[in-house]
């Protein structure tokens, strides 16, 4: 992500080129009433550092899953394990074990934002013998 903004830093004529052929860029809207981040897709303001989109084909919306990976910090092994909540969807999370984490505002969380690639594995917590439904 940093590298894209330098680029539209450098080239501001090409901005609108650029967003023209890549479908995927992410936009947000400011909501001043909404308490909190951003709106995800369970109409409730997304938590710094403890929301994550998911494919709700996979993984239901809503339900509490624990993330283990390591932080975004240039190759350094440091650990991030949370207990996350699957409250938002992106059209580029397709499968599984797929997720976009959510670390909020500022430029910290941006730092992190734009550097996250981490490998990464998911435990979704359900009640005892709860089957998840067979998604279409």
């Amino acid at each position: 992500m940093q590298g894209i903004k330098g680029w539209l830093e450098a080239n501001p004529q090409r901005r609108r080129e650029l967003f023209d052929v890549n479908p995927s860029y992410v936009f947000f809207r400011t909501l001043h009433s909404s308490g909190g981040g951003p709106i995800g897709a369970l109409g409730v303001p997304l938590t710094d550092g403890h929301s994550l989109a998911v494919d709700p084909r996979y993984i239901p919306l809503g339900a509490p899953v624990y993330l283990a990976t390591t932080w975004p910090l240039d190759g350094s092994p440091k650990p991030l394990t949370r207990l996350m909540h699957a409250q938002d969807t992106g059209g580029a999370i397709r499968g599984a074990v797929r997720g976009d984490f959510f670390f909020g505002f500022g430029t910290e969380a941006g730092m992190y934002a734009g550097r996250m690639k981490q490998q990464g594995r998911f435990w979704l917590l359900l009640p005892r013998g709860m089957t998840p439904a067979p998604r279409p």
